[in-house]
């Protein structure tokens, strides 16, 4: 689609569109093609920096029309680079950035731009909060619709059970509001379902009372010590109150204010918590920790929950390279504490994590079935995160990565979507219900039966099968945007 067609394109969605158009070699095209990975490097032939829902509409019928490959990006934090497509149309939806809170009804609308440190420090100037990424510059719309992980869904779910309506944009460039009411099939399988159905322009939420402090910090230990401390974990987390979350995180301490000198780089293992009740209910929860004996550092204080959430941004800073697997365990059984113990000291650089995370509590009290999310009774997700800074390192992270997950892999049983990285349609598959994986293709059927949203963690129309053209490279949707005045959002920078 480049040369003279890029030029035609250009030239048509110049008319069509209010927002800016970004071409290979124009000021702004390489900072707008940028994404959370560092090593992906993809050329759309046109960016179209969407200015409101209405630039989304024409550029989605445009590129349809015109038998462009399409992609969308909000943020741009999704480790497959699947916001952006090469050599196709990237909607760039960033700019739209709208943010209004009803404190009264205890709801938020929000644009697909918003990150979600805007978010929770709009709506922690009224004493609110849902479910959000622990990481404050991912973007709102791509987690939700994903699920949506955070430290608040053992009290208050999902970010997309917490998910009320949405607006969006399908395949027939058609606009419309997807609530329980008035769509409630796609409205199921757009809580789970990720970027397959059209593009969200914007979405809305129920909020519930939290902070504006909570007890908030981690406590590190000797790598020496991770069986141990795993195991105090399993039996730790399994009778804890809905309002207390807690990691279990293995890492080489970084180079961070908090952590002396002398401890940087320390292979350690983390217990990670949020605590969102009082603060003495909080010190009574917590006081099982002096079971493992004196840590290596602690710090575990009363903090603002907007700091409490921007606690891992180190991880999510643009142009590292990025890889990892994941998946979900039905219980932290003695095999992977094994695994794990074992390999305790073999983190190769600071960036890198293995993270496991809780569910349980709200997320297991919605029915396999109410949303698309699937695995809701897992125990826990563990996800092995690889992060470099200089591609001649890459070989030896990707080795790290790929030996620690033969060891779990026995362990674990289907994966959070979010969390999926490049890794084929049978794996997307996995992070599905059967049932629910069959209802999704019907869905996508009825909505994109040409899969013209295939750049994501694809989920193939019912119709095309398995045929090639069914299950095209996995597609996300990106627009930058100048200024919105739909549903008189107020606008953040």
């Amino acid at each position: 689609m480049a040369g003279s067609g890029g030029e035609a394109a250009y030239r048509d969605l110049r008319r069509l569109v209010r927002g800016l158009l970004l071409r290979p070699g124009e000021d702004g095209y390489d900072a707008a093609r940028r994404v959370w990975n560092g090593g992906i490097d993809r050329r759309p032939m046109v960016i179209v920096r969407c200015a409101g829902t209405d630039d989304v509409a024409a550029a989605v019928r445009y590129a349809v029309g015109n038998g462009i490959e399409l992609s969308i990006r909000s943020t741009g934090h999704n480790v497959t680079g699947c916001a952006i497509s090469d050599g196709g149309l990237t909607l760039d939806l960033s700019g739209m950035r709208g943010i209004r809170i009803e404190p009264d009804r205890r709801t938020a609308v929000v644009r697909p731009g918003v990150l979600w440190g805007d978010f929770d420090a709009a709506a922690q100037e009224a004493g609110l909060a849902t479910t959000g990424g622990r990481i404050s510059t991912t973007g709102v719309a791509g987690l939700t619709l994903g699920g949506g992980f955070g430290w608040l869904m053992r009290r208050y779910g999902l970010a997309a059970d917490n998910l009320a309506a949405v607006e969006l944009v399908t395949a027939d460039g058609r606009t419309s509001r997807v609530d329980a009411g008035t769509d409630a099939e796609l409205f199921w399988a757009l809580r789970g379902g990720g970027g397959n159905f059209g593009v969200a322009t914007s979405l809305e939420f129920r909020l519930h009372p939290v902070g504006p402090r909570v007890t908030g910090g981690a406590a590190f230990y000797p790598a020496a010590a991770a069986g141990r401390v795993l195991r105090w974990y399993r039996d730790f987390i399994a009778v804890a109150p809905d309002a207390l979350s807690a990691q279990c995180n293995l890492l080489r301490l970084p180079p961070a204010p908090f952590v002396p000198v002398e401890l940087h780089g320390r292979p350690a293992v983390a217990v990670a918590v949020c605590h969102l009740g009082a603060e003495t209910d909080a010190e009574r929860d917590l006081a099982a920790l002096d079971d493992l004996g004196p840590p290596l550092l602690r710090r575990i204080s009363r903090m603002r929950y907007t700091s409490l959430q921007r606690l891992y941004d180190m991880a999510g800073r643009f142009g590292s390279y990025v890889y990892g697997r994941a998946g979900y365990l039905p219980a932290l059984d003695d095999r992977a504490i094994e695994v794990l113990d074992g390999r305790a000291e073999a983190v190769p650089s600071p960036h890198c994590i293995i993270m496991i995370s809780p569910l349980g509590g709200a997320v297991a009290r919605v029915g396999e079935f109410e949303t698309a999310v699937g695995h809701r009774n897992a125990a826990f997700s563990i996800s092995v995160d690889a992060v470099w800074r200089r591609p001649a390192e890459a070989r030896a992270h990707r080795e790290w990565v790929h030996d620690l997950w033969d060891g779990l892999r026995p362990s674990t049983d289907g994966v959070y979507v979010n969390e999926l990285g490049d890794e084929g349609p049978e794996r997307v598959r996995a992070a599905y219900h059967p049932a629910s994986w069959s209802r999704l293709r019907a869905v996508k059927a009825r909505y994109d039966p040409a899969n013209v949203f295939h750049l994501n963690q694809n989920i193939p129309p019912a119709e095309a099968g398995t045929t090639a053209s069914a299950e095209k490279t996995p597609l996300a949707v990106t627009a930058k945007a100048g200024v919105t005045s739909i549903h008189e959002l107020r606008e953040r920078p």
